[in-house]
């Protein structure tokens, strides 16, 4: 097989494997009412079927990033299938609450470990400019289209087959990847790091497992409790002692240089922003379908078509205009389409239909995830050392996953004070449910807005120009066969 052809077919494995990790944060929404009943959670132990996933997941995808860079690429990114798969088997045999807690918490570790690892190999493989593009702008449609994926796949598996099967699916993607990385996946590392930063490492993971920890319980506790003020004060404590400790360390496993590029600090913005809008919206809408207009798992699994159908294809397009029109332009697009989805379904009513009051904004969203996802893809990496691709990797996933985190606590927040406020005054359930999540969606058409702004005055116009293509030389340097 010639080189050309083998890293196209390497960008289709690592697109797979990445549509298996994004699918898993979305796939368990539609089959939580099944999975309560089946093994008999509370309500208030629901949520962390969801709460585990994400917790590890936000919390170690920097440290899985830099330990892709360190300790070899492809090694790592096969550590993480073998978590994963084996995570998503126990999930399905899961016999209690406590078991599928365990085993979605392991689940999330494993996607922490494969998601930048597989993003740093796409990046070292594909020479920075409009072949990068190409492949960025595949990987931003694997985003786009397996956020919407999870919950059309979970309505239809758990109606057909059961809730087991959302994660029995991993099983043979995750085999069949184990066996091809070998063949397809070169391996490469950071040629030149003497050391692994054991106490930076320690400091960072600490901080974000308690960071998304305290805004995943910011509900239960209330936002300005003791306890969840405590929380964020340790994790900032943590993640302010992190800074420090790498600031003065030889060696560290995030070199403060790298937020030296503005565009890959405005793209993180731009993807905690993303992730707080899109996490929350999905989940909203997928609780109005259900609880309003009486929807079953797989109609509501069926009703998001439009977004991922039509997703793709403006992710393709995306990538095409980022190469000729910069990201900046590309960006500020999907952010005002998204601001307009949101603004679309704060119409939402009780006795709402399919076309009258979703199908409009599922089309405008699915415009604006696919100017989002890849813009923001290519920007993160944009002018980053090719010995730091893994940290930058795990950087954007970092600040999409703490966003999603963010934006369905704050959100879910605002929503359910909304309907309990009707509820007292006296207004039926399906009324105040529908003014809950109207709310909702007001509060994140207002995030988008500040996505415009990052968008216009953040992220740089000639982004991709002004940040130069590291040098063959410096590459291979950089890049050391394991």
């Amino acid at each position: 097989m010639d080189g050309t052809r083998r890293k196209w077919y390497a960008l289709a494995l690592l697109c797979t494997v990445q549509f298996m990790v994004v699918l898993d944060i979305a796939v368990v929404n539609v089959a939580l009412p099944s999975i309560q009943i089946d093994l008999g959670f509370s309500q208030e132990n629901l949520q962390w079927v969801i709460s585990a996933y994400a917790l590890l997941f936000g919390g170690f995808l920097l440290l899985g990033g830099r330990a892709a860079d360190l300790l070899g690429r492809r090694r790592v990114f096969l550590v993480g299938i073998v978590v994963f798969t084996a995570a998503s088997l126990l999930s399905g045999l899961a016999w209690s609450e406590g078991s599928l807690i365990g085993s979605r918490a392991l689940q999330g570790l494993g996607a922490a470990i494969i998601s930048p690892a597989a993003l740093s190999i796409l990046t070292t493989t594909f020479p920075e400019g409009s072949e990068r593009n190409t492949a960025l702008g595949a990987w931003g449609a694997v985003g786009a289209f397996g956020a919407v994926a999870g919950v059309l796949l979970g309505g239809v598996l758990t109606d057909l087959l059961s809730w087991q099967w959302i994660f029995f699916v991993n099983a043979p993607v995750g085999v069949g990847a184990f066996l091809l990385a070998p063949v397809l996946l070169g391996e490469s590392r950071d040629a030149q790091a003497r050391s692994f930063d054991l106490p930076g490492a320690a400091l960072v993971t600490g901080g974000l497992v308690v960071l998304v920890y305290g805004i995943t319980q910011a509900n239960k506790y209330g936002w300005g409790s003791a306890e969840t003020i405590a929380l964020f004060a340790a994790a900032l404590a943590l993640l302010a002692g992190f800074v420090g400790w790498e600031a003065r360390t030889p060696d560290p496993i995030m070199p403060l240089s790298i937020f030296r590029l503005r565009t890959l600090v405005g793209a993180n913005i731009a993807g905690l922003i993303l992730g707080t809008v899109l996490f929350s919206m999905f989940l909203m809408l997928t609780l109005y379908m259900q609880q309003v207009l009486g929807y079953s798992p797989l109609r509501t699994g069926v009703a998001y078509l439009a977004v991922a159908g039509t997703a793709i294809v403006w992710s393709a397009l995306a990538a095409q205009l980022v190469t000729r029109l910069g990201v900046k332009r590309v960006l500020v697009v999907g952010m005002v389409f998204l601001a307009a989805g949101l603004a679309y379904f704060t119409q939402v009513s009780v006795d709402g239909s399919y076309t009258g009051d979703l199908l409009i904004g599922f089309l405008v969203i699915a415009v604006g995830m696919g100017f989002s996802f890849v813009p923001i893809s290519i920007a993160a990496l944009a002018g980053v050392k090719p010995a730091e691709a893994g940290l930058a990797s795990g950087l954007i996933n970092t600040s999409q996953q703490v966003g999603g985190a963010l934006g369905i606590a704050a959100l879910s927040a605002v929503a359910t004070s909304t309907t309990t406020s009707d509820l007292a005054a006296g207004s039926d359930r399906a009324a105040a449910l529908t003014d809950g999540f109207q709310a909702a969606f007001i509060g994140g058409a207002g995030v988008a807005l500040v996505g415009i702004l990052v968008a216009l005055f953040v992220v740089r116009h000639s982004d991709l120009d002004s940040v130069g293509v590291a040098p063959a030389v410096e590459a291979e340097a950089a890049l050391e066969p394991a």
